[in-house]
């Protein structure tokens, strides 16, 4: 039987489904999982759209997600290899009435994994462009009610023209810094005394260059944060001017740097103060260096002027 194909006005359900999927989700593929999303049409607020959840997960290694797929079977999804984009692998649960779609993409395709979450957060914020694509679906889904490929192609030149514009405008930095930390994140046991991985962070200099580091733990005082590593390789390599900063905790959160880094932050020179800092992956909360620091100690810097 063909896939129906039915576009409904937007549902406030969809980001709870979405969360209590992404949990059997996270459930299966474990360590491997270094970022998950909701992505799509159910991803934008007043965007009506098929009643599919699209989930974009970022991975370690694409072997250990093809080793997972009995796994994945266990709870509903058909594991469809790449299907037509190269470095994916998709999977899609509910057979003709679908319900889920699971893209899943190696952390480093930043070229796949970022036009997806450009055309979601364009969609979110540009209300005009918006309300064309839910009508165009709506208008497809009317004429085309089984014939998903004309729906995908009536709405294809549409969806093309809002990637590029997408694009064009998207700053997809704290995600590419999320992705990066994360990916270098892992446990290493060099002794019995050191061990290493457990946090990590990546920052973005003022050239436009992306370093990442790692705590390094010790059994004395000899340890070095993440951050403070990340800001070494940027010494070593002849920058010193921090744009933004993140620093992953072994939970997956954003966490702050501390007292340590921040006045090695601030001592980097004039302008170090504006450094962003990624205070929540989910919400893209941020803060500047000096509100960290407001009453620093050297007479010479910019709050004693």
């Amino acid at each position: 039987m063909p896939q129906h194909v039915t576009v409904s006005d937007y549902d406030p359900a969809w980001p709870e489904a979405y969360a209590r999927e992404r949990k059997a989700i996270t459930g299966i593929l474990g360590d491997n999982c270094l970022a998950i999303y909701h992505i799509g049409s159910t991803s934008v607020p007043g965007l009506p759209a098929k009643p599919i959840i699209d989930i974009m997960a970022a991975v370690r290694s694409l072997e250990q997600v093809d080793e997972a797929a009995r796994a994945f079977a266990g709870i509903g999804y058909e594991s469809c290899g790449e299907f037509g984009i190269p470095g994916r692998r998709y999977l899609r649960k509910g057979g003709d009435e679908r319900t889920h779609q699971l893209h899943i993409f190696q952390a480093g395709d930043w070229n796949n994994i970022g036009r997806h979450l450009a055309f979601r957060d364009f969609m979110r914020s540009h209300e005009k462009e918006r309300e064309e694509y839910g009508t165009l679906k709506k208008d497809l889904a009317r004429r085309f009610p089984y014939d998903i490929r004309s729906y995908c192609d009536g709405k294809d030149a549409f969806v093309r023209s809002m990637e590029e514009n997408a694009l064009s405008c998207f700053d997809g930095s704290w995600d590419r810094l999320y992705l990066a930390a994360r990916e270098v994140q892992y446990e290493r046991k060099l002794s019995p005394l050191l061990e290493a991985g457990g946090v990590s962070a990546a920052l973005l200099t003022d050239k436009g260059n992306l370093y990442t580091g790692v705590c390094i733990d010790t059994a004395c005082s000899l340890g070095m944060c993440a951050e403070r590593n990340a800001i070494a390789h940027m010494i070593t390599q002849g920058e010193s001017r921090i744009v933004k900063l993140t620093a992953v905790m072994r939970d997956g959160t954003a966490g702050m740097p501390c007292g340590a880094c921040r006045e090695l932050m601030m001592q980097l020179g004039e302008g170090a103060g504006d450094t962003e800092i990624l205070c929540d992956h989910e919400t893209k909360k941020t803060v500047r260096l000096r509100e960290l620091m407001p009453d620093w100690w050297f007479e010479g810097g910019e709050h004693r002027k």
